[in-house]
């Protein structure tokens, strides 16, 4: 069960516990890439409906992590704004090489 969370800054360490694995970060990395493709392709096909297919493509990737790597429950159920801006966060952290500090800041490794 969740704990009660009432800030993002209480949200962010939660949000990272359920990421411990490298595998389920990965993942979630190629879901939020999938964001920019879709965006990239509306935006230069003007295709703007294909928009629709912008979470659909983050959340397959990110669920399947969770579901079937991390066997846990996305946060996306019990806070879905923060934790999609976690998504594009964690992203971030990692392409900018800063995503084990911020692990072992918060302590947090891989559940076995």
């Amino acid at each position: 069960m969740a704990p009660t969370i009432t800030t993002y800054a209480e949200f962010w360490p939660f949000y990272l516990s359920g990421h411990s694995k490298p595998a389920t970060r990965g993942f979630h990395y190629v879901g939020t890439a999938m964001i920019a493709v879709v965006v990239g392709i509306a935006a230069v096909t003007e295709m703007w409906w294909t928009l629709i297919f912008t979470l659909p493509a983050l959340y397959a990737f990110a669920w399947y992590a969770h579901f079937f790597i991390e066997h846990n429950k996305p946060a996306t159920f019990s806070h879905p704004v923060w934790s999609l801006m976690s998504d594009f966060r964690m992203t971030a952290l990692a392409l900018t090489g800063r995503i084990k500090p911020e692990l072992e800041k918060y302590q947090i490794r891989p559940r076995v």
